[in-house]
């Protein structure tokens, strides 16, 4: 996943990531520190990606994520990665992450929707040099 740049780990990649507006899901660890869980919400102010606070260690995180060391967040870059990340998370605790998979499956599907579409066309403007 972080190959194709589906996933961006660590403070600093997340931060990049929501500030350049590429940023769908903000998973941060359990037993994250109160200062990296201040942060990571400052990053997403005014920004549409989902804040998830993840019922794992940052050892768990880091773990499943391939890293040696503890990581506190990470960020997905992808709808249907985000999508199918909340539709596992919300399986295994359907009391607590309902709601935000649903509000990412609906993202996902009207990203589909746009890339089925295509381009927009421009209006007003000739094109081809015409």
């Amino acid at each position: 996943m972080r190959k194709a740049g589906k996933i961006e780990i660590g403070e600093a990649a997340s931060k990049a990531a929501i500030a350049a507006g590429k940023a769908r899901l903000l998973i941060i660890a359990a037993d994250a520190s109160d200062n990296a869980k201040k942060k990571a919400s400052g990053f997403l102010v005014g920004r549409r990606a989902l804040y998830v606070p993840l019922p794992h260690s940052k050892s768990e995180l880091s773990d499943a994520l391939g890293r040696t060391s503890d990581l506190s967040m990470a960020v997905t870059t992808d709808f249907g990665l985000s999508a199918a990340f909340m539709q596992a998370l919300s399986e295994q605790y359907p009391d607590k992450y309902t709601e935000l998979k649903d509000e990412m499956t609906k993202r996902a599907e009207k990203a589909a929707k746009r890339k089925a579409a295509g381009p927009k066309k421009k209006s007003g403007r000739k094109q081809d040099g015409i």
